[in-house]
C-alpha cells in the first residue's frame, strides 16, 4: 500500500504492480497516469483550470483523455468552488430528483439539466442537497469524493 502525499510525481513513481492494488479500473488508472503526466510535463494545471469561467474549464478538462463531463463537473464543484454546475448525468441525482418531485421515472440527463436551470446560479448547492437527500432516503452516502 502506498503512503504519503498524493502528487502527480508520486503517482507516476509507483510501480504499475503497486498502482494495480489501488482498486482502480484499468481505464481509471490509465486516465490518472495521463493526467499526472500532463501535470508533471506542464501541459495541464488543475489549479489554473479551476479559476477559469465554468464553460472554458469544462472544455479544457474534457479535452483530456479519459476525463468526461461528470468528472470535470464534480472536480470543479468540489475542488474549484464553481457554484453553478449540476452533474445531470449522475444517476443518484436523477433518482433523488425523481423521488423528491414524485416523478414516474428517473429523468434523463437532458431533462434533469433543464430542471436544474431553475436552480441557477446555485446548481452545485442543489446537487449537494440532492446527494444528501438521496443518502438520507436510500441510507447510502453517494456524495462524490473529490
Amino acid at each position: 500500500m502506498a503512503a504519503g502525499p498524493v502528487t502527480p510525481a508520486t503517482y507516476l513513481a509507483h510501480d504499475p504492480a503497486v498502482a494495480a492494488t489501488f482498486g482502480l479500473s484499468r481505464a481509471k488508472a490509465s486516465t490518472l497516469v495521463k493526467l499526472a503526466a500532463a501535470i508533471e510535463e506542464g501541459n495541464f494545471d488543475l489549479d489554473a483550470v479551476a479559476t477559469l469561467e465554468t464553460s472554458e474549464a469544462l472544455k479544457r478538462m474534457t479535452a483530456l483523455p479519459g476525463i468526461g463531463p461528470w468528472t470535470a463537473e464534480v472536480y470543479l464543484m468540489f475542488c474549484g468552488g464553481h457554484a453553478d454546475l449540476f452533474p445531470a448525468g449522475d444517476v443518484a441525482l436523477q433518482a433523488a430528483v425523481a423521488h423528491a418531485f414524485d416523478l414516474a421515472e428517473r429523468p434523463s440527463a437532458k431533462m434533469l439539466s433543464e430542471i436544474a436551470l431553475g436552480w441557477q446560479p446555485w446548481r452545485a448547492v442543489a446537487a449537494r442537497l440532492f446527494w444528501a437527500y438521496y443518502g438520507a432516503s436510500m441510507r447510502r452516502n453517494v456524495t462524490p469524493i473529490a
